[in-house]
């Protein structure tokens, strides 16, 4: 994988060998404690994996399960690249993005 290459130009093999270079290099942060650095690459990898996802399985309207967080809904008013925006059910009522990659769609 090319690190001068954007994610949006990378064929789907090559985003999956950067979504695992992301994952390893979270790993290594965690182990070392860095926790920013953590959260950057874990952040890197989800956007990364919302390339793979194809936006026209996304139903404007529809509320979907987030991935990783208990009983987190989202209802998607638009999408926009690789993020869904729209609202958290039972939130604060403010619009948000989030990656296409957190939305639960099976």
């Amino acid at each position: 994988m090319s690190e001068d290459k954007k994610l949006v130009e990378m064929s789907a093999n090559e985003l999956r060998e950067a979504i695992a270079m992301y994952r390893e290099k979270a790993r290594k942060a965690e182990m070392l404690g860095v926790i920013n650095e953590y959260e950057v690459y874990q952040r890197k990898a989800l956007i990364a994996e919302s390339y793979l996802v194809d936006p026209d399985r996304i139903v404007i309207g529809k509320v979907y399960r987030l991935i990783g967080a208990d009983a987190a809904y989202f209802k998607v008013e638009r999408i926009k690249g690789v993020f869904a925006w729209g609202f958290r059910l039972n939130g604060d009522a403010h619009e948000e993005g989030i990656p296409l990659s957190l939305l639960q769609l099976d």
